[in-house]
């Protein structure tokens, strides 16, 4: 097994090894998430304070912090407890006071003695008329002045840690860092001007102004870029790794898709084309196929997958294509079974509820190979579940199924293709952080005949109004979406909510007309709920957000979202997507309730302006920051120290270019370059890539 480098030893030692932390501070230090010396070294400045030293305080804007030469003059202790203790300095040009509250009067004396000449440094202030430094940060002899930075960074603190504890500290770890290998492409280093390693790390802890605070000085960039690289060789040697895992070739003749093709009412958009081209190529080469379908709601994601499904086909293999939920699978298997007809190729549905007799039917058929592509839930990764040859995965709504999943559903055919599909726009810095160990395919055009859908904001002030517009398109036949806010992180308030608008519809439109679906409901009950809706049985349904990605009612052609100022803006239009499906014209109305504040404003008028998910996903991105945008909890997305997903994407895109780059030229990082890549892969501890490499 690979060992981290000698260089590094010093920055991965017990904290306690820098000089002035014990124990106790230690665990301060944790609470910060920093743990070791080189947890320091990325725990950058977020501020700078000017302790650029003048001879008076006359003619400064104040309130202002100042770092001013005096002379001590006469001591003014308390007269009753409470009160300030007062010290009188003269400076070049004019007479002020230093002020301290609960004072201990010998230490004052000591510090500041009366005749003497100090350096003080801190925030002053006007206090009736007086100018007043209260409780300086600094009060230092001439003689020592030389220690006080001109720009003073600023960290983030916690309990416990001071802001002289952490210069300390900072400084500490500063005098271990090593001088490391170049790990950057030297065109690249040249071009943006980028300091050596060391060099960065000094000068981000070491600002001279506001402006070497910004993620595009040369230093933070560098230093950005190192994660950002770090990251994209991770995701690049896990890509090879896999791609080494040799795949199977399946070549397509292309007889089933022209069946199906000539099926179909309207022609694949260029986008479609170019996805089924790109999966066509993957699954014909050795490698096993690794791809990411992305595409925005209604794009037409699902016939570029089924025509995947028919390229294993036709190289004599079987498919499977999975889904979140039955409900989903279930939708899933509907819409493919008259295309699939049209191809004459056996099509089976298999979820938990398959019991019995029809279960070990399906089981056979799969297992004899009679059946060719199944769509199911997570029923199709259990024990007793065996394929002939299968050959391609289709995965829907990725975030639904960990790591570990796809891995076992791959397991099931040997050297199987994987193709999973996302209906979440996502910004392409942030998939590029996620996936970036896939290929992407992008739908970037809606295929002929979907309907835009017209948005509205509606202030809740009007919902008597928008009751009467849902009972008219009621009785001209046409079905609604009702869909309650988030009141809280709870899910029974907003079930609670839900339960109030669905009674209070009810007693508007009829008792039958109306039906609710919530988290709380077994998904047994939540099947059967949107079943009647489906068929049409219920005209409304009221729904906590729990209506899933992708269920298709062509019917419903209204969609009610309620305070839509507390959704964010991609589940906004996800939730937009579940309407325009069908022939009729579509709205969407977005109520909210006033005043807006001006983020929500400007979420909501977005949306009004566009149904373009990138443009949106973007935006949101920018508004709410990357690990909100897809819950960093279960995104998978790496927690960067210095390296900003909203601001540097343009960084991503270079990084993953390169790490790329140096390894299709240097596989296993063995040339110079690549051995400072490994010192890298270490430094931000990558230590599984580092593993990936030692396995080969």
């Amino acid at each position: 097994m690979a060992a981290r480098p000698e260089i590094l030893f010093t920055l991965f030692a017990s904290l306690e090894s820098i000089e002035g932390i014990g124990k106790k501070t230690t665990s301060y230090f944790n609470g910060l998430q920093i743990e070791k010396p080189r947890d320091l070294l990325f725990h950058l400045p977020h501020n700078v304070i000017d302790r650029v030293r003048r001879n008076t305080l006359f003619g400064l804007d104040l309130p202002a912090t100042a770092t001013v030469d005096v002379v001590i003059g006469p001591h003014h202790p308390p007269r009753s407890r409470g009160k300030p203790y007062r010290i009188i300095v003269r400076d070049a040009r004019m007479e002020w006071q230093l002020v301290f509250f609960h004072a201990h009067g010998d230490y004052l004396k000591k510090t500041l003695p009366t005749g003497q000449r100090r350096l003080v440094s801190g925030k002053v202030e006007l206090f009736d008329g007086i100018a007043q430094m209260v409780h300086p940060d600094h009060i230092l002899r001439l003689e020592d002045a030389v220690h006080l930075p001109q720009a003073e960074p600023v960290y983030a603190l916690c309990a416990g840690i001071t802001a002289k504890l952490m210069g300390k500290a900072v400084r500490g770890a500063l005098e271990r860092a090593p001088d490391l290998p170049e790990w950057i492409d030297p065109a690249l280093k040249v071009r943006e001007a980028w300091p050596t390693w060391r060099e960065a790390v000094v000068k981000a802890h070491t600002p001279g102004s506001l402006a070497d605070l910004s993620a595009n000085a040369p230093a933070r960039a560098r230093l950005a870029y190192d994660e950002l690289f770090a990251h994209q060789l991770t995701l690049a040697l896990a890509r090879s790794r896999a791609r080494r895992k040799s795949g199977r070739s399946s070549v397509q003749t292309g007889q089933l898709q022209t069946k199906v093709l000539a099926a179909l009412n309207y022609t694949p958009t260029n986008a479609q084309s170019r996805a089924i081209a790109e999966i066509a190529a993957d699954m014909a080469g050795p490698m096993r196929m690794n791809r990411l379908l992305q595409g925005d709601v209604g794009a037409g994601k699902t016939l570029v997958a089924l025509m995947a499904l028919l390229i294993a086909v036709e190289a004599g293999g079987q498919g499977v294509m999975m889904a979140p939920t039955e409900i989903l699978a279930r939708q899933h298997h509907d819409s493919l079974l008259p295309l699939v007809r049209a191809a004459g190729v056996q099509l089976d549905l298999l979820t938990g509820r398959d019991k019995g007799a029809e279960r070990e039917r399906k089981l056979a058929d799969l297992a004899a190979g009679h059946s060719k592509i199944v769509v199911g839930t997570h029923a199709v990764f259990q024990k007793g579940v065996e394929f002939a040859d299968l050959r391609l995965a289709v995965i829907d709504e990725q975030h639904r199924f960990g790591v570990a999943q796809r891995a076992a559903l791959s397991a099931k055919g040997e050297g199987a293709d994987v193709l999973v599909m996302t209906a979440t726009p996502i910004p392409r810095s942030l998939a590029l952080a996620q996936y970036g160990d896939m290929e992407v395919s992008v739908l970037d055009e809606k295929p002929p005949g979907r309907q835009p859908v017209q948005t509205a904001l509606v202030s809740t002030s009007r919902m008597a109004e928008v009751v009467a517009h849902l009972r008219e398109a009621i009785s001209e036949g046409r079905q609604a979406y009702w869909v309650c806010p988030l009141v809280e992180e709870s899910e029974l308030s907003d079930l609670t909510a839900a339960e109030a608008r669905y009674k209070h519809l009810r007693a508007a439109l009829g008792e039958n007309q109306v039906g609710l679906v919530h988290g709380q409901l077994s998904s047994g009950e939540k099947d059967a709920a949107m079943a009647r809706f489906v068929k049409g049985e219920t005209k409304v349904l009221v729904a906590t957000t729990v209506i899933e990605v992708g269920v298709n009612v062509p019917n419903a052609s209204i969609m009610v979202i309620e305070r839509a100022e507390s959704f964010g803006l991609a589940q906004l239009h996800q939730l937009r997507g579940r309407v325009g499906r069908g022939a009729a014209a579509s709205t969407c109305l977005l109520m909210y309730e006033a005043p807006l504040g001006e983020t929500a404003a400007r979420r909501l008028k977005l949306l009004r302006d566009t149904e373009d998910g990138f443009r949106i996903a973007e935006e949101d991105m920018i508004i709410r920051g990357a690990g909100d945008l897809i819950g960093t909890a279960q995104s998978g997305l790496p927690r960067f120290r210095v390296a900003d997903l909203e601001r540097q994407s343009a960084l991503m895109e270079v990084a993953q270019r390169d790490a790329r780059k140096l390894l299709q030229a240097d596989p296993e990082l063995r040339s110079t370059r690549g051995e400072a890549a490994r010192t890298l892969l270490w430094l931000m501890e990558q230590d599984k890539a580092v593993r990936y490499l030692s396995i080969g």
